[in-house]
């Protein structure tokens, strides 16, 4: 195939190179200088990519562009109107994932029940609104690409913790953050938190879906600030019933805006209710790299199911895959990245085989000499994964090939799957969310 990936972020570039070595063509335009460091001398990057236009038409159907963010489906629709096959979402999908409070409402017209949302633009507004309504609340910044490091999940019963944070933004609102700031308030559920994802050709969701497990926080317990993900554990089995009550209900709205990619609907779920949170219109970051640790299949073959629409479902491996994102200081911040850490060897143990690079997938570094040193902006040096037929045997392996990645002051979370083993995948079965294996 003929790849051309645009993006942000250059989040996708593990996906890049694996292609690549695959013996794909493949060019990649990055958006934000700050990234352009990323995996440089190892892909082919452009920096135009409308002149790169000519050399996918060229290549027919075996043509394609990929698109990483939900915040260009517009450019997507109109490639898509002048004829290119394009995977990555659409407008309608940049909007679901972006605009919360419209997120939150097509989740109702699926017919599901919505905790309470309320969309804000003043700290103040807000404070007054938690004291006129008392109650347990999370704090989410509003659009695709906000910064998830002050998203915050309050603890306390009449919000006040969530009131004195939103007192201190008001008072320190961070440098380069958009003015006036736009927020959601969600009410507190109590339940377990999950995803179901699943693969758009443009028509038809193909199936086996996927479930997943993401841990947000940056230290193991969940402590610390919300990161995005430390971590995540993700199956294809058992997700078939879950799936027809949710994500399913959204087909004909995908398929009228041309929507061809991944979908993913996170939610709470507890004994009685399932409570959606958001959805993730793109590839999830690390997950593309976990699910395709179960993938039996290569990128290039699932993008062409998903364009030639020529079948439904994808050939998985069944259990369970576990992923461990590795960081460098200061992650999840950027602020020091060149003072801490950037250009760091990233060494790898010597008994490291075959099997162990292809469960390794690298983000922030770039070829340096001999030698991989870290990259980018904040210290996301990559994720390892690893797979078994239960939680427990898909972690061990990952947090294994986690301690094969050699960098100076490397971190991450090492319980990664815990909860799960503990009890809550008993729940999830007890209270019928997964399907009998």
């Amino acid at each position: 195939m003929r790849i051309l990936g645009i993006g942000e972020y250059c989040d996708l570039a593990a996906m890049y190179h694996g292609l690549m070595q695959q013996g794909h063509e493949v060019r990649v335009w990055v958006e934000d200088e700050a990234y352009q460091g990323i995996h440089r001398g190892i892909l082919h990057f452009t920096k135009d990519w409308q002149a790169e236009l000519d050399w996918v038409r060229a290549a027919g159907d075996d043509g394609c562009i990929v698109f990483e963010s939900a915040t260009k489906g517009e450019w997507q629709d109109a490639l898509r109107r002048d004829g290119f096959r394009v995977i990555g979402g659409s407008a309608y999908g940049d909007r679901l994932e972006g605009d919360r409070l419209f997120g939150q409402q097509v989740m109702q017209d699926m017919g599901l029940e919505i905790a309470r949302c309320e969309r804000f633009t003043d700290m103040q507004a807000a404070i007054r609104f938690i004291a006129a309504h008392p109650a347990r609340y999370v704090y989410k910044s509003n659009g695709a690409d906000s910064e998830r490091t002050r998203n915050f999940v309050g603890t306390l019963a009449d919000g006040s913790d969530v009131a004195a944070l939103l007192g201190f933004y008001h008072a320190h609102p961070p440098a380069g953050e958009p003015s006036p700031v736009d927020f959601m308030l969600m009410e507190y559920v109590q339940g377990i938190e999950m995803g179901i994802g699943a693969y758009f050709n443009g028509r038809h969701f193909l199936t086996p879906v996927c479930l997943d497990w993401e841990h947000k926080h940056f230290f193991p317990g969940d402590l610390g600030e919300l990161t995005g993900e430390m971590g995540t554990v993700v199956t294809y089995t058992g997700g078939a019933s879950l799936f027809k009550r949710t994500l399913a209900q959204l087909e004909d709205a995908l398929a009228a805006s041309g929507y061809c990619g991944y979908i993913n609907l996170n939610m709470i779920v507890n004994e009685t209710h399932i409570w959606p949170l958001e959805f993730t219109s793109r590839f999830g970051y690390p997950g593309f790299a976990i699910c395709s640790a179960l993938h039996r299949q290569s990128w290039a073959t699932i993008f062409n199911t998903l364009l030639n629409r020529d079948a439904l479902t994808l050939q998985v491996s069944p259990g369970f895959a576990a992923g461990v994102v590795l960081t460098v200081p200061p992650f999840p911040y950027a602020y020091g990245y060149e003072q801490l850490a950037k250009g760091l060897p990233v060494l790898f143990h010597p008994d490291m085989n075959d099997a162990d690079r292809q469960g390794l997938f690298m983000a922030e570094v770039e070829q340096m000499g001999d030698y991989l040193v870290t990259s980018g902006v904040s210290g996301y040096v990559g994720v390892a994964t690893g797979t078994g037929l239960t939680v427990k045997e898909a972690a061990t392996q990952a947090n294994a090939l986690a301690a094969k990645v050699i960098v100076p002051n490397v971190r991450y979370r090492h319980d990664i799957g815990q909860r799960l083993i503990n009890g809550e995948l008993s729940l999830l079965r007890q209270w019928g969310y997964l399907d009998s294996e």
